[in-house]
């Protein structure tokens, strides 16, 4: 039948009982194929990651400034990654580095979720801070 019609016999699920073909155009079935795959990763969600760098004596100018640019991160959907660099002997300040996180995860309660709390990586205080999922 497939000779006849000028097609291709295509088995499409190998593991039915009885085994289930069809006759199509494979061409064009492998062309509809690729474009679906190409359709549903343009339909995924791309998680971007943001990073907003603190020093532990951040002023409180600069950490206005600072929350101003992550409340309009997370306005867009992304993700934020926080962090407060030691520089030299600052790393005794690691009190005031948490404490500094906290707070701006404080500010951003209402629009964001804390995905990590501050934890110590080598020289930096890492907080990640996602934006909260839209009824």
């Amino acid at each position: 039948m497939a000779q006849d019609a000028e097609l291709d016999l295509v088995e499409i699920s190998p593991n039915a009982s009885p085994p289930v073909c069809k006759i199509i155009d494979y061409k064009k079935f492998l062309y509809e194929q690729k474009k679906r795959q190409k359709e549903m990763k343009s339909k995924a969600v791309k998680v971007i990651i943001k990073e907003i760098r603190f020093g532990p004596n951040t002023d409180d100018h600069d950490y206005e400034f600072k929350l101003k640019h992550a409340q309009k991160f997370i306005a867009e959907g992304s993700k934020i990654k926080s962090y407060v660099f030691f520089k030299g002997r600052s790393i005794l300040f690691k009190d005031k580095g948490q404490i500094l996180l906290l707070k701006f995860a404080q500010a951003l309660e209402e629009i964001a979720t804390v995905e990590s709390m501050p934890k110590m990586e080598g020289k930096r205080m890492i907080m990640m801070i996602a934006p909260k999922k839209k009824k």
